[in-house]
């Protein structure tokens, strides 16, 4: 049950990302992340009301509840973290073509991966072992294939911030992991994106607003709301496989990032990217990973 949840949000991940895409070409990334935010809390905030002042929700999968100072600051430092994430992540995808910043990551899982050893025990068998190798060396392929396009992965400037964004987004896994153990759905997805909304209010008034106009400027499109729904389904269904008593943060991150074969069809049908018969090698080793995984899982 829990691994199937998982695909289904890889693939609302990969919806989510091809729209991020077209929303952040030539436009302003921190206008974009604030409405994906915004929309986001907007459809998360009628739960609250409706949970804490009227018996509409009870005993439902959408009942949020009331809970302790600490349970709250523990959400917030989520939000923190995943935000950190979003915003080096979002400037990559706008700089970057997708079928490059999806393959790199999509190897998220393995930096994951470790910390689930580490922190939860987590054990593999020998088909996992043998999916996150080939995740490994995918990640070596893609940047041989990178240098085609000049994007030298040593010296650019975008590839680090989306390393660095695959390093909070595993940190925040491992995190996710941990509430989920304690907390359920509603509180964590609810009030996570609430306290996102207020750390991007902050972001867009007293550091975007007072100098956009030495910035990109900012174009509305409907794509922008759009990142916000898949976002939302797919996180949903994410935080649902990770309650399951049985999952493995390691197997759910690396699932998660078969969105890759979504984003992977998108550059190559609606970006017209390059170079995409050497990034095709990349990606069946990221597929076959992927199968590896489920195989090991069952």
């Amino acid at each position: 049950m829990w691994l199937g949840l998982a695909f289904a949000s890889a693939f609302l991940l990969g919806c989510y990302e091809v729209n991020k895409k077209i929303s952040l070409d030539n436009n302003a990334v921190i206008p974009v992340l604030f409405i994906n935010t915004l929309v986001s809390s907007l459809l998360f905030v009628p739960f609250i009301f409706l949970s804490y002042c009227t018996p509409v929700l009870d005993a439902t999968l959408f009942y949020v509840p009331r809970v302790s100072f600490e349970t709250h600051l523990a959400v917030f430092l989520k939000a923190v973290i995943v935000l950190s994430s979003w915003i080096f992540g979002y400037f990559a995808v706008k700089h970057l073509p997708l079928t490059i910043t999806g393959p790199i990551k999509a190897t998220q899982p393995v930096v994951t991966l470790l910390g689930a050893l580490l922190i939860f025990g987590e054990r593999l068998n020998l088909y996992q072992w043998v999916g996150v190798l080939l995740s490994v060396a995918s990640f070596y392929l893609l940047s041989t294939s990178g240098k085609k396009e000049g994007i030298r992965f040593g010296k650019n400037r975008w590839i680090l911030f989306t390393v660095l964004s695959i390093l909070l987004g595993a940190v925040s896994g491992l995190y996710d992991k941990y509430l989920m153990k304690s907390l359920d759905v509603m509180t964590v997805q609810v009030w996570f994106n609430v306290y996102q909304l207020f750390i991007m209010a902050f972001i867009l008034v007293f550091l975007w607003y007072p100098g956009r106009k030495k910035t990109t400027s900012f174009v509305w499109r409907w794509n922008i709301i759009f990142i916000s729904v898949f976002l939302s389904v797919a996180d949903w269904i994410y935080f649902y496989a990770l309650s399951d008593p049985e999952s493995m943060i390691s197997i759910v991150s690396m699932v998660r990032r078969s969105n890759v074969l979504v984003t992977f069809f998108a550059g190559a049908l609606f970006f017209h990217e390059k170079n995409l018969k050497s990034k095709a090698l990349d990606l069946f080793l990221v597929f076959l990973g992927m199968l590896f995984l489920y195989i090991g899982s069952k």
